[in-house]
């Protein structure tokens, strides 16, 4: 049936293909997380006869078909001290976070800007479509304009208020939790007003300190611009979403929000090289696969931290396979396996390997949960709380904060998610029902792009939202309305009432008085 679903998927693909068309891709973080959910559909739209340029930190190692690369290398250095700060525990306020995050957006923006070959592709070519990663780099949405192209945006993170923006999608804070959040969806009312109070500071922090920087970018770079920095943000055809309902939790989506979470999984995955193959064929009591993902480096723990972790490994005596940055780690035991890169989904994907300890990043959320491994969650920054949050509701994750971790507690949770086979039961069925859709995360990715190339921008999906007021599409006008009609009724109901008490009073036979003797 799994191959039946696929070359139907396939079949409906190549029945609705286009001629070739030119995308423009458009990349700016270094990060590899984000850069390897999106290549599987820049590499597949190649082979599907589109000619693609992608603007990155990550160019093809070997030349291929259709795919031509504009290397941003400048960007590659700028989270790399944001990341071993987060790595080595150093905390900061909310608002030393949003300065940072607003200064590297700019940063990269003003790279890509500066390029040499990015100049020559603004004043020489021509493109039929762009596919834009906007995470505070909101300037780059004035392409659109210069190439008269509609825009598809990629959030590799799942949706949120600045994502939800482009296209007018609906935000329902009452069971919808801030990212940095680990609630639930079924809030008390401190949650829902802390929710509310969290969002409601991060909007304005965007607003005021981010955003005024990115729209200096756009005026800077785009000065004959017709329209304005925020038409531009509102410019969008198209957001393909990192997410899916079984994976968090359901909400609404206007109709050009499109789930594509997992789409860089790949159905079989790839073989392992031999020597991780026999290393892993040869656990026959089960392996444990560690990583903290592309950004935070393992080598970048506290001294302290690291000691705690290799006296664990050591005591369990089972086969360790850890995404480590330097492969000279001191102390290492014989059963641990350590390299500076995994194929983390054709390791995951392993019988063999009986837990994942990761950091909870949405990748690797996802890829978990397409092989249904269970999770001892390492969460640091940004969503990653809110993504073991989640695993730990969904039955198949256990966590830990590297700050508070022990060696007792590290090993305490690590037998339990090994021993307890609820966790494995959890992550299965959750496994099942992702696995459970009509087409592959990249069939349904490619037809929603070239549907958008089709029918050039698609501009009657657009939401009606986007073109109110803050004021008008909260309703906040009429509930005014309202308040003031209803202040005018009870004034007038007062004003009646005192007039009738007075006509009363005026009525009244006045007594007359006797005099006495």
């Amino acid at each position: 049936m799994k191959f039946a679903a696929f070359y139907i998927g396939a079949a409906i693909l190549n029945s609705l293909a286009i001629e070739g068309a030119r995308i423009l891709s458009v990349f700016p973080y270094p990060g590899p997380s984000q850069y390897i959910f999106i290549e599987p559909l820049l590499k597949a739209l190649a082979e599907r006869g589109h000619e693609v340029t992608s603007i990155s930190t990550f160019p093809q190692k070997e030349p291929l078909k259709n795919f031509r690369d504009v290397p941003i290398m400048e960007n590659i250095k700028v989270f790399e001290d944001m990341m071993t700060e987060a790595a080595e525990g150093q905390s900061k306020s909310y608002f030393e976070e949003i300065m940072q995050f607003s200064k590297i957006g700019s940063l990269v923006v003003s790279n890509i800007f500066e390029n040499a070959q990015v100049q020559q592709l603004v004043q020489e070519s021509s493109f039929d479509l762009l596919i834009v990663e906007v995470l505070g780099t909101d300037a780059l949405l004035g392409l659109g304009e210069v190439f008269k192209a509609p825009i598809v945006s990629v959030a590799t993170f799942g949706t949120i208020h600045f994502i939800d923006y482009l296209v007018g999608n609906p935000l329902p804070l009452s069971y919808i939790p801030y990212m940095s959040l680990s609630y639930g969806n079924h809030m008390s009312l401190i949650e829902r007003t802390i929710n509310f109070g969290t969002e409601f500071i991060d909007r304005l922090c965007f607003n005021f300190f981010l955003l005024p920087h990115q729209e200096q970018l756009y005026k800077k770079y785009f000065p004959n611009a017709q329209i304005g920095f925020d038409e531009a943000r509102r410019n969008v055809s198209l957001v393909l979403l990192n997410d899916h309902f079984t994976l968090r939790a359901p909400r609404p989506y206007v109709p050009n929000m499109v789930e594509v979470g997992g789409l860089h999984i790949k159905q079989k995955p790839n073989p392992l090289a031999r020597d991780l193959q026999e290393f892993l064929d040869n656990a026959k009591e089960g392996a444990i696969y560690f990583s903290m993902g592309s950004n935070i480096k393992s080598k970048d723990l506290p001294p302290q931290t690291l000691k705690k972790i290799l006296d664990v490994f050591r005591e369990l005596k089972v086969k360790v396979l850890w995404k480590f940055e330097d492969e000279n780690l001191p102390n290492k035991p014989d059963n641990v396996l350590v390299r500076k890169w995994f194929n983390q989904p054709s390791i995951l994907a392993h019988p063999n390997v009986k837990l994942f300890i990761s950091h909870g990043g949405y990748l690797s959320t996802t890829e978990t949960i397409f092989h249904g491994k269970p999770v001892l969650g390492l969460p640091v920054i940004a969503d990653q709380f809110m993504n073991i949050k989640n695993a730990i509701k969904s039955g198949y994750a256990l966590q830990l904060r590297l700050d508070d971790l022990t060696r007792e507690n590290f090993k305490e949770s690590i037998e339990k998610l090994w021993n307890n086979p609820k966790y494995y039961e959890a992550a299965q069925r959750l496994s099942k029902r992702f696995r459970d859709q009509p087409l592959t995360p990249l069939e349904t990715a490619i037809y929603w792009v070239e549907y958008v190339i089709r029918n050039e921008g698609a501009p009657y999906m657009r939401n009606a939202g986007q073109d109110l007021s803050f004021l008008e599409y909260h309703n906040l006008d009429v509930y005014l309305l309202l308040a003031m009609g209803m202040f005018l009724l009870i004034a007038l109901m007062a004003c009646f009432v005192r007039c009738l008490r007075n006509m009363c009073c005026k009525s009244k036979p006045k007594k007359s008085k006797v005099k006495k003797n």
